[in-house]
């Protein structure tokens, strides 16, 4: 009996850190959005699926390979300069000049020893398939081994889209007041996406 209210204690303990992370990953990008938006450029944050939303790969199968995409391993956004959004479709149009910050952040997986923020900017990118970014972004994920397989140097390509890219890693948690959030985090970012032509 002592042991099965260990194990019911356990559990409740894990749902609960599992749903703070959620929580403070949610206020990170909301305090990189609400930075963003005070530069020059006026970033936006995509909104994929027409909503104001993360992208992620996830299942509720029950096969085995499944199974570990029911909780959010990995999840992404991306800001976008408001001048580059089509105001009709309020899309992101993918062409030659197309460049936006990317942040993708990895809580768990074998290519971490812990949870990261990858951010940079994704840039030269080729219309192919798809015509706006959005579209792209669930794209993204499924492809992710061949995508970030080095996410600094960034050469990705297929029938849907063409792009180059770099992100730099951060640790989440060295991310721990707004001060690191803009100086480990938005600061390069940005001076990453104002060097890029």
């Amino acid at each position: 009996m002592e042991n099965k209210l260990k194990l019911v204690e356990q559990t409740q303990l894990a749902f609960d850190f599992i749903q703070k992370l959620y929580m403070e990953v949610s206020f990170l990008i909301k305090e990189v959005e609400s930075t963003l938006n005070e530069e020059e450029e006026t970033f936006v944050i995509g909104k994929p699926s027409g909503g104001y939303a993360i992208t992620a790969r996830s299942s509720n199968g029950l096969e085995v390979n499944n199974v570990n995409l029911w909780l959010l391993r990995k999840l992404a956004v991306f800001f976008v300069p408001e001048a580059f959004i089509d105001t009709e479709s309020k899309g992101t149009p993918i062409n030659e000049s197309l460049r936006v910050i990317y942040m993708r952040i990895v809580l768990n997986d074998k290519s971490v020893t812990e949870p990261t923020v990858h951010a940079g900017v994704l840039y030269d990118f080729e219309q192919r398939k798809h015509q706006r970014l959005e579209q792209c972004m669930g794209l993204f994920e499924y492809v992710e081994h061949r995508m970030f397989k080095d996410p600094e140097h960034i050469a990705f390509e297929d029938s849907n889209v063409k792009l180059r890219g770099k992100l730099m890693p951060t640790s989440l948690y060295d991310l721990n007041t707004s001060e690191d959030v803009v100086e480990r985090l938005i600061k390069p970012t940005l001076q990453l996406f104002r060097e890029i032509p």
